[in-house]
């Protein structure tokens, strides 16, 4: 056997009698070669599918949406050493060959013949197989393959130049997960375009080609870093760079971005601005659209941490079982600004490769007590006062089918006389039962609808207390009635979408639903729904959100704690938290206020600590009337009230003790008399 390691002419004849042997390999197929490669011309460079990118309200990438995950980017906005990194571990012979490297389809049949297989495709080869999969199949190792892809490549190179095809492989070629081209792969592995990576960036990047999966930065760091230090080692020994640089660029660490370059996790928001933009009629699975959208990339992951946390934490719990079947526990996040509806976070399920499922749109659950302030604003628009006294006491309601319904609360006690506002802050269940049969379901229905609850409410007296399913996105914007002081927002995902040239082609614009409230009812049931926070039902909000800010919520704890719930209004910001297995199943131990408020306040936490705390105090417009109540009595405080009972309540106008009413003081600080 020939020694073609020797030097001199000996080398240079084994290398010929390879090559020769090459083409007699090949000669069976010289008449295909003759014929030519057929009309559809796999030579040709054409663009690749390109991504829609989902952007965040900063800018930053918190999607892709396409066939393909690719942008294309011109070779000459990159650093030039990211080209030649490529080569230099890919087709060393690049600029010399035209377009098959007979020279090392020699060298890989030597190595053959020595039992080390090994590839000799060349750069232009692997781009005909990679931009034509259809006419070029790379995963077919047969000759005819071989000689088809040869042929196309050398095509190719008489129709275009090695710039010209160095940048269609840069664009074309994969890089694992769905990632294609060099600008996806820098932006997922590293977070940056790839106009800005580094020389050591460029030569891991380089790594992959050879097994995606098997040279996984993320997955398999030192094992690419060692693959890294080679094409290092090989540009410094094709000249692209110096010793020095190579040695350099192999001492600094292998550092890739979190969460695979997205600046939030957020593919369930992605897939509702995807079906969004689809309804509008724009084929953004076609590529290369840009959507700008509203989502805050810090509230979106500390919704998502505060979620799984929260999760994780309730499930390792000493004595924890979850129910055989049910799967895992599960939960959805909302969270708008109230003045535009723009939706800042939202957060589908604990993990989006586990389940796509998204618990936040397309989930339909029962809110339980979450669904009381409806109830109540319905009440104080009906006359009632916070102040106003009802009877917690055992009831029992007849139905059409002849039985009785007999509402309960979970500690199956009786309060007795109490008022509204402290029904609300212990969330008591047959008071809100009572309150639906004194004003009439279909009011208290009414009332949801004009807030945005679109979903099917049954005339029943249980929906008092929440029995009916929602869709957990729309009860959370139903809240933006009461920081709005009466005016319900319509959620807002999307800011514009451009198209491939620039050119905007939708720009949803902030929309207002008509006035679901007065606004001195709303401000009058958002004041009840602080004491639900400060001391009733969702205290453990308190652990996180200071007192100095104002918080307004409900918890949410349907039968058998199937469903939590909590949503809170706070100034500039309604979220909202779900949790409960995909499949309705009693939650062991759990409870709204345990479960989903700690979500919620751990959210906020990190909301007011990268913004400040909000400096706006809610105060009460004109027409409601203010006054110093006895908590224990639900009337006026006197000069023997201990400061410990004393609070400040508030009144619609009209519904104020006649007290107040007789005070001068008070009637001119609330407008003009009119006679």
């Amino acid at each position: 056997m020939s020694n073609v390691t020797g030097s001199g002419s000996g080398r240079r004849a084994g290398i010929a009698a390879l090559a020769v042997a090459a083409l007699l390999q090949l000669s069976p197929f010289i008449g295909l070669l003759a014929q030519g490669i057929g009309p559809n011309e796999p030579w040709r460079i054409v663009t690749p599918p390109q991504a829609t990118l989902v952007l965040a309200s900063d800018g930053s990438l918190i999607g892709e949406i396409g066939r393909e995950l690719r942008t294309n980017v011109s070779i000459r906005t990159l650093p030039r050493y990211v080209g030649q990194a490529f080569i230099s571990v890919e087709d060393q012979r690049f600029y010399q060959h035209n377009g098959v490297d007979l020279i090392g389809i020699a060298g890989a049949l030597k190595d053959d013949i020595m039992g080390a297989r090994r590839g000799a495709s060349t750069i232009t080869q692997q781009l005909v197989g990679n931009m034509h999969p259809d006419l070029v199949n790379r995963n077919d190792m047969s000759l005819e393959r071989k000689v088809r892809e040869q042929q196309a490549a050398r095509e190719m190179e008489k129709h275009y130049t090695k710039e010209q095809i160095l940048e269609a492989y840069l664009n074309v070629i994969p890089f694992g997960h769905g990632f294609y081209g060099i600008e996806s792969a820098a932006r997922h592995y590293f977070g940056k375009p790839a106009s800005q990576l580094t020389l050591a960036e460029a030569a891991t990047l380089a790594a992959m080609p050879k097994g995606p999966a098997l040279y996984d930065p993320v997955l398999h760091p030192d094992r690419v870093r060692e693959r890294r230090n080679t094409v290092l080692a090989l540009m410094a020994q094709q000249h692209y760079i110096t010793p020095q640089q190579a040695a350099t660029a192999e001492a600094q660490p292998l550092v890739t971005a979190p969460d695979y370059g997205m600046s939030a996790p957020a593919r369930y928001f992605t897939d509702v601005v995807r079906v969004q933009a689809q309804r509008a009629g724009i084929p953004v699975v076609n590529g290369g659209y840009r959507i700008y959208t509203s989502l805050d990339p810090l509230l979106q992951r500390a919704a998502h941490e505060a979620l799984n946390d929260e999760v994780a934490a309730f499930e390792s719990r000493k004595g924890y079982r979850g129910p055989a079947g049910a799967g895992d526990l599960q939960g959805a996040v909302v969270a708008l600004d109230p003045a535009t509806g723009d939706v800042r976070a939202l957060v589908g399920g604990r993990d989006y490769a586990k389940s796509a499922f998204d618990r936040a749109v397309d989930g339909m659950r029962q809110p339980g007590s979450a669904f009381k302030p409806v109830v109540y604003a319905t009440a104080i628009a009906d006359g009632m006062a916070p102040t106003t006294i009802v009877e917690d006491t055992a009831i029992a309601i007849p139905l059409p089918n002849g039985r009785f319904y007999r509402p309960e609360d979970d500690d199956h006690r009786y309060l007795g006389p109490i008022t509204l506002r402290e029904a609300l802050a212990k969330s008591r269940n047959i008071v809100a039962v009572e309150l639906g049969q004194q004003l009439g379901m279909d009011s208290i229905i009414a009332t949801a609808r004009r807030m945005g609850i679109s979903s099917p409410i049954a005339s029943v007296p249980s929906s008092a207390i929440g029995a009916s399913a929602v869709q957990p996105l729309d009860l959370v914007s139903a809240y933006t009635t009461f920081a709005n002081l009466g005016t319900p927002m319509e959620p807002r995902f999307i800011y514009r979408v451009e198209d491939p040239n620039g050119k905007v082609v939708l720009s949803p614009s902030v929309r207002a639903l008509p006035p679901a409230l007065d606004p001195r009812v709303a401000f009058v049931t958002r004041d009840m729904m602080r004491d639900v926070v400060d001391r009733g039902t969702a205290t453990s909000v308190r652990r996180y959100v200071p007192a100095s800010i104002p918080v307004a919520g409900k918890t949410g704890t349907t039968n058998d704690a199937t469903d939590a719930w909590f949503i809170g209004v706070t100034p500039g910001l309604v979220a909202g938290v779900w949790m409960g297995f995909d499949k309705p199943t009693p939650i062991p131990g759990a409870a709204g206020g345990s479960l989903a408020a700690p979500v919620w306040g751990r959210l906020v936490q990190r909301w007011i600590g990268a913004r400040g705390a909000p400096r706006v105090q809610w105060t009460p417009p004109t027409g409601v009337i203010p006054g110093e109540v006895d908590r224990a009595t639900g009337q006026l405080a006197t000069d023997s009230t201990p400061p410990a009972r004393r609070y400040t309540e508030y009144w619609v106008e009209g519904t104020e003790p006649d007290a107040l009413k007789l005070d001068p003081a008070t009637v001119f600080s609330t407008g003009a008399i009119v006679f």
